[in-house]
């Protein structure tokens, strides 16, 4: 495994270096194929970051997407909605011209055809993501792999980007970006913030099953460093 350790004293700093390096990656991205791709976690950790990054007028939002590494199963108008939260904190000022492309399709449940009909969009987009900005839980899941997840494997393996599944740890149904799909990508970074995320990090680096602690998928491949923010 490679992970790049970056440190910060606090969390505006923080998300202000994460907000610089995505932007470099974006930036890079438009100007080798004229586009750029990001995919962005829900959650309150990275709110801070958000704003950060969708301040940056260096960008040329127009030519970038964006899109979510997983979503719960709820309407964008939920509280829940990792949309919602991406559109209010981070597609407002200049990131207000990026295109969004959401997980959730309608309906009360992920069915096969609603899945399919994400999918489609998903398909539409790069093949390889500029950016991949990934959280992590306590219970050591990245994403929507959680431990006791009734389609993980299908979320650790399948080569289509988009698997719905479904864990006690979960709340809603959910939806999820494929580890190979997130794994395309120029930059991939895991943000974390707090003591207990730390330890819960250090426990996934241990050896152990990765359906124990999914997050360790990512953290073992060696197919794209890992760059780690964190701050306490």
């Amino acid at each position: 495994m490679t992970i790049e350790r970056n440190v910060f004293p606090t969390r505006d700093e923080l998300a202000q270096a994460l907000a610089i390096s995505v932007a470099d990656d974006l930036i890079a991205g438009i100007e080798e194929n004229g586009v750029a791709s990001l995919a962005v976690s829900g959650g309150s950790t990275p709110a801070a970051f958000f704003a950060a990054l969708g301040a940056r007028e260096e960008i040329d939002w127009e030519s970038v997407t964006v899109t979510l590494v997983d979503e719960r199963w709820v309407d964008e108008t939920s509280e829940r909605s990792n949309a919602k939260l991406v559109r209010e904190r981070l597609m407002s000022g200049p990131a207000a011209q990026a295109q969004l492309v959401p997980l959730y399709s309608g309906g009360d449940a992920p069915t096969a055809d609603a899945v399919a009909r994400t999918n489609t969009a998903l398909l539409a987009l790069p093949d390889r993501f500029d950016a991949v900005v990934l959280g992590m839980g306590g219970d050591g899941h990245t994403a929507s792999f959680f431990p006791g997840g009734d389609t993980l494997d299908a979320a650790l393996s399948a080569k289509g980007p988009l698997v719905a599944i479904e864990a006690p740890g979960a709340g809603e149904p959910r939806v999820t970006l494929t580890l190979p799909r997130l794994l395309s990508t120029r930059a991939l970074y895991l943000h974390i913030e707090g003591e207990e995320k730390a330890r819960v990090l250090d426990a996934a680096l241990a050896t152990g099953p990765v359906h124990a602690m999914p997050v360790r998928a990512v953290l073992s491949q060696g197919t794209v460093t890992v760059q780690l923010f964190w701050c306490p």
